[in-house]
C-alpha cells in the first residue's frame, strides 16, 4: 500500500509539472471551480483574452488591489504574511501567484491540505511561468460575479464593453469586487465599493510610478 501510495504521489506531481509546462503556451480550458459553478448555474460566462487585449488599466488595478508587491516577490510576500500574523490572521496574505495556483490546480475553501499543496506548488509556478503569464492566467480565471469568470466576461457583464475599453475607474471597481465577487456589484457599487475603488486607482498610479508594474507592463 505504501508503494502504491508513493507511486500515486509521484504520478500526481509529474502530472502537475506537465500541466505547468503546457500552460506556459496553452490556456487552461476550464478550472475545477469553473466546472462546478457551470453545473450549479447551468453555464458560466467566460471568454479568454490575452494581456495585450486588455486595457493597461486592468492589470495595474488588480495588482494594486490584490498584491502590490507582485513584481518583487518569488511567490510569497513575507512582509504581508508577517503583517497578517501581527493582526491575528484577520487579513489575507495570499499573493496573486498563490491565488492563481489555487484557482487553476486546486479547490476553493479553507483547509490545511489545500494550503500545504498551494505552498508546494507556488514556487514551481514562479520558476516556470513569467510574471506576465501568471497575471494573464489569473485575470482569465478569477471569479468576478455569479457565473462570471475572467476580465472579458466581467467587462461585458457589468459594463457592456470589452476589456480593452475599460477605464481606470471601471477597472478599479472590478478589482474591488474580487474579494467577494458574489456580493459586490461593480455596476451598482455601494459607498464602500466606491471608496475601495478610489484607493485601488490611487494604488495603481503608485505602482506604475515606482516601478512595481514593470514586470508585466513595458
Amino acid at each position: 500500500m505504501l508503494r502504491w501510495a508513493g507511486r500515486g504521489l509521484v504520478g500526481a506531481a509529474a502530472f502537475f509539472l506537465l500541466l505547468v509546462l503546457v500552460y506556459t503556451v496553452l490556456n487552461p480550458p476550464m478550472t475545477a471551480y469553473m466546472l462546478a459553478e457551470s453545473v450549479r448555474y447551468g453555464g458560466i460566462k467566460h471568454d479568454w483574452v490575452s494581456l495585450e487585449e486588455m486595457s493597461a488599466e486592468v492589470p495595474r488595478a488588480v495588482v494594486a488591489a490584490e498584491d502590490a508587491n507582485f513584481c518583487l516577490h518569488w511567490g510569497f510576500d513575507m512582509a504581508a504574511i508577517r503583517e497578517a500574523i501581527d493582526q491575528g490572521g484577520t487579513r489575507g496574505a495570499s499573493t496573486l501567484t498563490q491565488q492563481t495556483v489555487k484557482n487553476v490546480f486546486l479547490w476553493h475553501g479553507r483547509s490545511w491540505p489545500r494550503k500545504a499543496l498551494e505552498a508546494l506548488m507556488t514556487p514551481v509556478v514562479e520558476l516556470v511561468w513569467t510574471k506576465r503569464r501568471t497575471l494573464e492566467i489569473y485575470l482569465n480565471v478569477a471569479e468576478f460575479g455569479q457565473g462570471v469568470f475572467g476580465i472579458e466576461a466581467a467587462a461585458q457583464h457589468y459594463f457592456g464593453i470589452p476589456a480593452r475599453e475599460l477605464s481606470g475607474a471601471r477597472a478599479a471597481l472590478l478589482a474591488a469586487a474580487l474579494p467577494d465577487p458574489k456580493d459586490r456589484n461593480p455596476a451598482r457599487p455601494s459607498g464602500y465599493l466606491r471608496k475601495r475603488a478610489r484607493q485601488i486607482a490611487e494604488g495603481a498610479d503608485t505602482i506604475r510610478a515606482d516601478g512595481r508594474a514593470d514586470c508585466f507592463q513595458g
